[in-house]
């Protein structure tokens, strides 16, 4: 009971651990993950992925999403973005979405992770942080899947580019958009 003993003081509450990450406090690493599970001081989120939970006043807290994701992917070059972030851009947009993608290098599919899903994204660019021209060109990338009048937020989004950073907005689309997304935001650019 030693090792388990160790091993349940390295754990940090919020925190979520990978099983390879374990084994260095204990050499019958699966043996004790099954007990430490079993008795609630962690949570099995997805194989070899385990959270242990946070207390609040209100009970579990859940992990939070970023380390949760950092975790998964093993890597910190991610972006977690929904298609509810489109109605911050003001371009007609006012649905809210439970999808949450996850733009990254690494991996690609739907992937549950605890009682939350994520959409995997793989790309060969990825920005380190949500910017608006980020924002736009992924709106326009995904404009199929939306529920909005996919016309009328067109047009505003056309008004929207003007008003952007357009040297930043051209960089944006060029490295993330889609060939049918350049094609719009170089028409509308240059004029």
């Amino acid at each position: 009971m030693e090792q388990l003993d160790l091993l349940k003081r390295k754990l940090r509450p919020g925190g979520v651990y990978r099983r390879a990450d374990l084994q260095q406090w204990s050499k019958s690493v699966d043996r004790h993950l099954q007990e430490l599970v079993k008795d609630g001081t962690l949570e099995k989120l997805s194989g070899g992925l385990y959270y242990v939970p946070a207390q609040s006043t209100f009970g579990k807290v859940p992990a939070e999403e970023h380390v949760l994701v950092e975790a998964f992917l093993k890597d910190k070059h991610f972006l977690v973005t929904s298609p509810s972030d489109y109605n911050a851009l003001g371009v007609g947009t006012t649905q809210l979405y439970n999808t949450r993608f996850v733009y990254n290098h690494k991996r690609h599919g739907e992937f549950k992770l605890g009682s939350r899903s994520f959409q995997f994204v793989r790309k060969p660019y990825v920005p380190s942080k949500l910017t608006s021209e980020f924002l736009l060109v992924d709106l326009v990338n995904n404009l199929e899947h939306l529920v909005e009048d996919q016309s009328e937020v067109m047009d505003r989004v056309k008004e929207k580019a003007r008003a952007m950073d357009q040297v930043t907005l051209r960089k944006m689309a060029n490295r993330f958009g889609k060939v049918r997304t350049r094609k719009l935001f170089d028409s509308v650019l240059a004029n």
